[in-house]
């Protein structure tokens, strides 16, 4: 893995910057924390026409097939400027369909995903928040020439502004060959489901969806029947390691302001930077960027090359939930009183980040994944169990 940008990616990152430094204002991203559905429609248009949709599809339904580490760049940049659009959760659920959809499954959504046309989401967590088969309870009955789903999703993002949403559902029991999950593509505004929208920290569009016994063909199935955790698996690593590089856009914006500001505010005749604590801080905090930075990218240069990077995921998550609110903490301290004022926009960046740690899982629990997989390594040593001697 290059851990520099080559030029075609730099174009990608600062185009994406310019851009958005352009068209996403901190008024703009107040505005929509009051807005119904979340996001503008005409910068959601301007998105589309960067090209932003569409670029990790493949060409046959309108994408430009870009590696998933250029789509990073630009979940950085929506990171840095805190842009309300729903291109997260879009580009997760069409990239799970582009890998696991039908020929028609495809052929009907990915070309409408990158004209902007069509806006996308998913839903996996209910009332217990692990990211676990066995948490999901939301059930799908085969009825026919359909299946009829019932039970509630939590923490979907942009459901209100989405036209589809993909569903993980209990189509059977647990077994050994299989988790008992099935993903269906479901119509938003089909009859039988509802939402509520959720106040979260981030002030942007989460809701509690209810499923009220919603009528689904058997045609919306997405892979085989029983056998969806796999898919979802590599659904929510993608969408894991996509939110990181969204978490490192807004940190950094974060530390940039504190460390243009330690260089202005004078105290005792000079400026706080010149003091020793102050520029341990702020160079703590840059490490911490870059760290999860390289942890992020490896994670997606290892998706792009089809080797297994669930460890990966987990370390940068891990990683960016610790680190990432630490320096926003620590960019309020610099900052000192203006920083807790609501008029001051430096909060923008703190809940945010904030509330992004604390989706798609935990420090502990992705410390716990990371920690089953090295015990499944071959040759692994168990802490506190004897090392075997050989003759």
């Amino acid at each position: 893995m290059d851990v520099l940008l080559n030029e075609e990616e730099q174009l990608v990152a600062s185009s994406a910057r310019e851009f958005l430094e352009g068209e996403c204002s901190t008024t703009l991203v107040r505005q929509m924390e009051m807005d119904p559905i979340g996001y503008p429609p005409a910068l959601w248009a301007k998105c589309t026409e960067m090209g932003w949709t569409g670029m990790c599809l493949p060409e046959e339904y309108g994408g430009q097939a870009l590696p998933l580490t250029y789509l990073g760049l630009v979940m950085q940049e929506v990171g840095r400027a805190m842009a309300p659009i729903p291109l997260h959760s879009t580009s997760v659920a069409a990239l799970t369909i582009a890998r696991a959809g039908t020929q028609a499954q495809r052929e009907a959504i990915l070309p409408g995903v990158a004209e902007g046309k069509t806006i996308l989401t998913w839903a996996f967590s209910e009332e217990d928040p692990r990211f676990l088969p066995e948490t999901v309870k939301t059930t799908a009955t085969a009825d026919g020439e359909h299946f009829v789903v019932t039970g509630k999703k939590l923490f979907v993002d942009y459901f209100a502004a989405s036209n589809k949403i993909l569903v993980a559902c209990r189509t059977g029991a647990a077994s050994t060959s299989n988790a008992g999950l099935s993903l269906f593509l479901i119509d938003s505004t089909t009859a039988g489901i509802s939402h509520v929208p959720l106040r979260t920290l981030a002030k942007d569009q989460q809701c509690e969806v209810i499923f009220d016994k919603v009528r689904v063909a058997k045609s919306d199935l997405i892979g085989q029947l029983n056998e969806g955790w796999p898919i979802m698996q590599e659904l929510l690593d993608l969408a894991t390691v996509l939110l990181c590089t969204q978490m490192l856009g807004a940190t950094r914006m974060d530390a940039e302001m504190a460390i243009d500001h330690a260089k202005f505010r004078e105290a005792f005749g000079q400026p706080i930077g010149a003091f020793q604590s102050i520029q341990h801080t702020c160079a703590d905090m840059i490490i911490w960027i870059d760290g999860g930075e390289l942890l992020a990218y490896e994670a997606l240069w290892k998706m792009d090359n089809g080797m297994p990077a669930q460890v990966e995921v987990s370390q940068a998550k891990a990683f960016c939930n610790d680190k990432c609110p630490a320096v926003c903490r620590n960019s309020q301290s610099i900052h000192g009183g203006i920083g807790f004022m609501m008029e001051f926009d430096l909060h923008l960046w703190l809940r945010r980040v904030t509330a992004w740690s604390m989706r798609l899982g935990t420090s502990y629990e992705h410390r716990e994944r990371i920690a089953h997989a090295l015990l499944d390594m071959p040759g692994h040593v168990v802490l506190g169990q004897p090392v075997p001697v050989q003759a």
